[in-house]
Parts: structure tokens; C-alpha cells; sequence
């Protein structure tokens, strides 16, 4: 019997569509157990799937290359995933019109103190140049930090993870600050949760509004372009050491 379960196992790990199947009911199941818990955001679905598939990864011995390669369709839908924010953006234009220089102001000053703030406690703590390099663009979202942080001389892989953590630790974090500041207007909110948590904050600003979810989206799109344009016009100014 454990014989003809390793053989099944084997033919199906030469599928390309086991890991993309693997990722997307795990994913299905992360989000139904999320709502059966109440929605917490410490149990955030896509914090739930990454445990569940590193346990499965571990427990069947599969190395991340094997997973990657079946299930690089996600990887890829990334970035039209991205560019589709531009619809509910097009939707409140009106209004992202007539605020337009503060959203500029806001998005310049929370990129910027992101990536110094990253930089300045990583460096205290000890931190190697590849290291500071990949934390610094940790705020924004995954395909325009990794290639910032290649750029920059960092570790691609070490920046999604934090990229990850950041977005996970901003969902966790933005709705007891968004009570404790007491505020009431939903673009706020979702500005603030796309500025700092991008994708992560961005898919929970939607659960708030699809005002919020907009702007989140706004927040997200100003501080990857921000970071990528600045971010290393500003590393050429500071003293690493």
C-alpha cells in the first residue's frame, strides 16, 4: 500500500499543475478557515497558506525550485494583477483629482521614511550592505522590490519575504491604529494600508470599501514608483559604512 501511494506520489509530482492546484486550494482553504475564525487579520489567508505549503514542501521533500516551476503562473499574474487596480482607480478619479498634491506629498514622505526607517534600524542592529539593501524595499509591492533590491545589490528572495512580513504586520497593525487616530474617511484608510502594507493592505482596504480599496490601490502604485525612482538616488547620499 505505501508503495502504490509513492508511486502515485511521484507521477504526480512530474505534473506541472500539481503545485498551481496545491497553491490555489490551499489558498481556497486558507480564506474559508480565516472566515470561520472571524476574519482576524493575524490569520490573514495568505500568511495561512505560506505555513500550510512550507509544511506540505517540507513533509513530501519538495525544494522550492520544483514548486516554482509548477506554480509560476501565480508569480506571473502578479503584475496584471497590479495594472488592474487602475479600474476601481479610473472609478474615483474625480476625487484622487482634487486631492492629488497632498496624495503626492503623503506618498513621497511615507515612501521615503519606509526605506530610511528600514535602513536606520537595520544598520543599528547590525546589519551587513546586502542585508540593508534588501530591507530597504520592503514597503512596497513584490515585483517592484525585487527588482529595486537586485538593482540596489540586495538579496531578491530575502526582499519578498519581508515584503511578505511587512504586508502581514500592516494588516495586523492598521485596523487598532485607524481606531486609535479615529479615523472616519474610508480614502484615508485605504491610502494609509496601500502606502505601507501594499498588495496585503490593499486586499484588506477592499473588505472596508471599494473607496478604501481604491485608494489603497493609489497608495500602492505611489510608493513603488516613488521607491523605484528615489530610493536609490537616496542610497547614493547615505554613509553605510
Amino acid at each position: 500500500m505505501t508503495e502504490e501511494i509513492t508511486d502515485i506520489w511521484v507521477y504526480l509530482a512530474t505534473s506541472p499543475l500539481l503545485w498551481l492546484t496545491m497553491t490555489l486550494a490551499v489558498f481556497v482553504f486558507s480564506t474559508w478557515l480565516n472566515r470561520r475564525l472571524g476574519g482576524s487579520p493575524a490569520l490573514h489567508p495568505v500568511l495561512l497558506s505560506m505555513g500550510l505549503l512550507i509544511v506540505i514542501l517540507l513533509v513530501t521533500g519538495t525544494d522550492y525550485d520544483t514548486y516554482f516551476e509548477g506554480a509560476q503562473f501565480v508569480h506571473f499574474m502578479l503584475g496584471p494583477a497590479t495594472v488592474a487596480l487602475a479600474i476601481p482607480l479610473y472609478d474615483h478619479r474625480h476625487q484622487i483629482r482634487a486631492w492629488l498634491g497632498p496624495l503626492l506629498v503623503a506618498g513621497v514622505v511615507g515612501a521615503t521614511v519606509a526605506a530610511l526607517s528600514a535602513i536606520t534600524v537595520g544598520a543599528l542592529l547590525g546589519g551587513g550592505h546586502v542585508s540593508l539593501m534588501s530591507l530597504a524595499p520592503k514597503s512596497v509591492t513584490t515585483p517592484i522590490a525585487m527588482g529595486v533590491a537586485e538593482q540596489l545589490g540586495g538579496l531578491p528572495s530575502l526582499t519578498a519575504a519581508l515584503v511578505l512580513l511587512t504586508g502581514s504586520l500592516g494588516c495586523l497593525m492598521a485596523p487598532g491604529l485607524i481606531r486609535l487616530l479615529r479615523i472616519r474617511d474610508d480614502a484615508v484608510k485605504g491610502f494609509a494600508m496601500g502606502l505601507t502594507a501594499h498588495g496585503l493592505g490593499t486586499a484588506q482596504a477592499f473588505s472596508i470599501s471599494a473607496t478604501a480599496g481604491a485608494f489603497a490601490g493609489l497608495g500602492l502604485s505611489l510608493a513603488g514608483l516613488i521607491t523605484a525612482f528615489l530610493l536609490p538616488l537616496l542610497i547614493a547620499w547615505i554613509p553605510l559604512g
